[in-house]
């Protein structure tokens, strides 16, 4: 098979309708994704996000507010106090679970270690997330290709 060269054109094209930058738009700032984190480990309210993260009250009201719009948040009055409002991750934040445990995992790899990721069950530490092919295979950057809806290949890897 010949090398694959990136070609900018077809790089704009391809790239033009790619899902990441939409994403990284809504949890790819520092307070969303620390947001998105207090929620996972049960945080609920505007003064628990506050409390816990440390966060200015304009800010946090920024971000809870884009998440939200972006589904990745919900928002509802508190059963127990009308007064207060309830923030609890959706279908779609929940969904983040396994992007929170990869960059978590980077970060212990490459930053900073601290607690560590267990199994409630058995209380063992859980896998680390790997890019697999099909068959199960682990990829690397090298085995990954880009293609059009066409099937024209782009790119030889991200």
């Amino acid at each position: 098979m010949a090398e694959l060269r990136p070609h900018i054109d077809s790089f704009k094209r391809v790239t033009a309708e790619c899902p990441l930058p939409p994403a990284v738009e809504l949890i790819g700032e520092k307070w969303a994704v620390l947001i998105i984190r207090g929620a996972v480990m049960g945080l609920r309210h505007f003064e628990e996000f506050q409390a816990g993260l440390g966060i200015a009250r304009n800010i946090l009201s920024d971000r809870l507010t884009k998440l939200v719009a972006g589904g990745v948040l919900d928002r509802r009055h508190d059963p127990l106090d009308r007064r207060k409002v309830v923030y609890r991750l959706t279908r779609r934040g929940e969904a983040l679970l396994p992007v929170l445990v990869a960059l978590r995992q980077w970060g212990e790899e490459w930053g900073n270690g601290g607690c560590h990721l267990i199994e409630r069950r058995n209380g063992k530490p859980i896998q680390r997330l790997r890019v697999r092919g099909d068959d199960g295979r682990e990829l690397g950057i090298e085995d990954i290709v880009w293609i059009e809806d066409d099937g024209e290949m782009i790119l030889p890897h991200f």
